[in-house]
Parts: C-alpha cells; sequence; structure tokens
C-alpha cells in the first residue's frame, strides 16, 4: 500500500476538490486570456500593457500554480498506480518535483520581470 506521505491532498476527497478547484481556475483564465485574443488588436504594445496590469500578472501566476497542483496530483496517482517499486516512484516522485519547480520559478522570474 502507498503511504500518503508524497501526496498533496491529505485524502483523496482533498485531492479530488483540489483537481475541480485547479480544473476551474485554468478554465476561467482561458476564457480571460480567449477574451483578450478575441476583442483586442494584439500588437507587442498591447501585449506587454496586457501582461504588465497587475490583475493578470496575479491571475497568471494562479493559472500557473494550478497547473502545477493539478498536474502534480495528476502525475503522483498515474506513479502510484503504476509504478510498484518504491525507490524508483520515488525517484520519479522527486524528478516531477523539480520540474514542477523549475516550471512554477522560469513562469516567476519571466511574469514578474516584465
Amino acid at each position: 500500500m502507498v503511504k500518503n506521505v508524497s501526496s498533496l491532498g491529505r485524502n483523496g476527497v482533498h485531492d479530488f476538490l483540489l483537481v475541480r478547484g485547479t480544473a476551474i481556475i485554468m478554465t476561467l483564465y482561458v476564457i480571460y486570456m480567449v477574451c483578450f485574443c478575441a476583442f483586442t488588436d494584439i500588437t507587442y504594445v498591447s501585449w506587454t500593457s496586457f501582461f504588465s496590469g497587475t490583475f493578470t500578472k496575479v491571475f497568471t501566476m494562479l493559472a500557473l500554480v494550478s497547473v502545477l497542483i493539478h498536474g502534480w496530483i495528476g502525475l503522483w496517482q498515474v506513479l502510484t498506480d503504476y509504478v510498484k517499486c518504491a525507490k524508483l516512484r520515488s525517484l520519479l516522485q522527486l524528478v516531477v518535483i523539480a520540474v514542477l519547480l523549475g516550471y512554477f520559478f522560469s513562469g516567476l522570474f519571466v511574469l514578474w520581470g516584465v
């Protein structure tokens, strides 16, 4: 049996709610971006001014964190279901965590560097 030490949530219900909540945030972000693209003549100036706004930066970071949480829970479930060797599973989880942290910090530096 797999211990949930490495899971983000405390139990399956918590993970279920996190996945659904992050999916809602990602959907709202996609709608926000589609509306901007549909109703704006996209130029370099309009794009940079759009992403220089605090609301867009915060919403983008929230969407990025939601993608990372959503991805972590999904990959954790796949790894615990299909990788039975505990050492290999731990190594793969460590790699996934490293990649997700890399995505977070690169997104943070790119977004707040604008």
